[in-house]
């Protein structure tokens, strides 16, 4: 695993400002990955053995995402909409998996670890680099039932939207007692439709790098 510092500086740059956030996803991600025994976590040989939980979009997300290249687009980092500073890093290969939760302990304990007189933001950006993981942490050893249809690699299903026609992939349809349907013909769209569907004119056609 690389230095700390250098991980957060790339994530940093990534993510586009420091904050505690930031160190908190980067410690994060480096105990997760020293945890399942993944020490290279963007090495090529660990492409697809590492998949990450995540369970809050804020910016440690992002950190976790830089110091072990999980990507959404990957299929190797999973979101889990559960508003908790919390992640679980999980070995294909072996099986391991650990939930690391930020505590909030660690808020109290920030100042002790960082110079007198910043303010509570620096005191935790700073903290939070120096206290030990079993302050800034609590971790539970967990196990993952990963289902075929969430693993990377090509859709392993397809389905068609029996309502709207759409092409479902990975397993996501709903199967009603009559009929297949997709996620927002359903009960659990998070949109409401004002117009139907239209086709953007073809003002712009990009041929070979060129617009004309």
């Amino acid at each position: 695993m690389e230095k700390f510092q250098k991980l957060l500086d790339e994530s940093v740059k990534k993510h586009g400002h420091l904050c505690a956030g930031q160190v908190i996803g980067v410690r994060m991600a480096m105990l997760g990955c020293r945890l399942v025994g993944i020490d290279a976590p963007k090495d090529p040989r660990y492409r697809k053995k590492l998949i990450v939980y995540v369970e809050i979009d804020r910016c440690a997300t992002d950190a976790i995402g830089s110091v072990t290249g999980c990507q959404l687009g990957k299929r190797t980092m999973k979101f889990k909409d559960f508003g908790i500073n919390a992640a679980t890093f999980v070995n294909l290969d072996s099986g391991l998996a650990y939930r690391i939760i930020s505590t909030e302990k660690s808020r109290d304990y920030a100042s002790q670890y960082a110079s007198k007189g910043l303010s509570i933001k620096d005191q935790q950006i700073i903290g939070y680099q120096n206290m030990p993981d079993n302050l800034l942490f609590d971790v539970q050893r967990v196990q993952i039932a990963l289902p075929e249809n969430d693993m990377p690699g090509p859709p392993r299903h397809h389905a068609i939207c029996e309502r709207c026609g759409q092409m479902i992939r990975d397993g996501k349809e709903v199967q009603s007692s009559y009929q297949i349907i997709c996620r927002p013909c359903s009960e659990e769209s998070y949109f409401t439709v004002l117009e139907p569907y239209w086709s953007p004119a073809p003002d712009n056609i990009l041929i070979e790098d060129k617009v004309i």
